[in-house]
């Protein structure tokens, strides 16, 4: 990966970071979860698409916790990577390689 999509990568960790940290946030998912599962259990025996269509509600939300921890995690690789450039660039100019 080039070392401007890595500190794009670490940009966006970081701007997600605070995403899965806001309470605002973290209380709208718990709050949409908790509305689905409760209209997913009233649904009738009847109603299957409706339960479908609030199971994948349900599922949708943990998916984009999900989304924003892996971007918080590909940004955390990315800064290892970055670190891992400097410190060779570093070697390289301090032994004259480059």
């Amino acid at each position: 990966m080039s070392e401007e999509a890595l500190t794009k990568a670490v940009s966006r960790a970081t701007r997600a970071q605070k995403l899965v940290e806001d309470e605002l946030l973290q209380e709208a998912f718990t709050s949409l979860e908790e509305a689905y599962i409760a209209a997913w259990r009233a649904t009738t025996i009847e109603d299957v698409s409706g339960r479908e269509k609030l199971f994948l509600a349900i599922n949708i939300v943990g998916k984009v916790r999900d989304h924003l921890n892996t971007v918080v995690n590909d940004g955390k690789l990315a800064a290892a990577e970055l670190k891992q450039l400097a410190e060779t660039a570093e070697r390289k100019k301090r032994f004259g390689i480059i």
